[in-house]
C-alpha cells in the first residue's frame, strides 16, 4: 500500500470543505422554516448544555453519537421524523462547528436536504428566539 504525500486537511480546513457542500442557514430562517412546518431544527449538544442554556421549542433532541442512526429514513432505529431523504433538516450544536460536520454525515446518507445553524444555539438565543428551560 502507496503512503500518500498528501497532508490531511486541518479541522478549519475540513469545516470549509464541507461547509461548501450545501448552503448554511441563520437563526432567524431556520425558525421561520421549522415554524411553518418546512424544516425539522435537531439539537445534538450535549444534556449539560442542554439543562444550562435551555431548548429550542419543537427540535428533536438527538445525541451527536446516535444522529446518523436517528435520521437516516432506512435505519431500524430511526426517529418517527426521519420520513425521508427529501426532509429539511437543520442541525443545531452550540456555537455552528460539531453542527456543520454532522450535516456532511447526514449528506452521505442521502439527505441532501440537511444544513446547520450558523452560530448554532447561541446564535438562536442571541437572536431573541424563542428557548425554553
Amino acid at each position: 500500500m502507496a503512503v500518500s504525500d498528501e497532508r490531511p486537511p486541518g479541522i478549519d480546513e475540513l469545516l470549509e470543505q464541507v461547509r461548501s457542500g450545501y448552503a448554511r442557514v441563520e437563526a432567524r430562517e431556520a425558525y421561520e422554516a421549522a415554524h411553518a412546518g418546512e424544516a425539522l431544527l435537531v439539537d445534538i449538544r450535549y444534556a449539560a448544555l442542554r439543562e444550562r442554556d435551555g431548548l429550542i421549542p419543537g427540535a428533536l433532541v438527538v445525541e451527536r453519537n446516535e444522529l446518523e442512526w436517528r435520521l437516516d429514513p432506512q435505519g431500524s432505529h430511526r426517529a418517527p421524523e426521519a420520513t425521508g431523504h427529501d426532509l429539511r433538516i437543520v442541525v443545531v450544536c452550540n456555537e455552528g462547528y460539531a453542527s456543520s460536520l454532522a450535516a456532511a454525515s447526514l449528506h452521505r446518507l442521502g439527505l441532501h436536504r440537511a444544513t446547520d445553524l450558523v452560530g448554532g444555539f447561541q446564535a438562536w438565543r442571541a437572536a431573541g428566539l424563542p428557548v425554553t428551560p
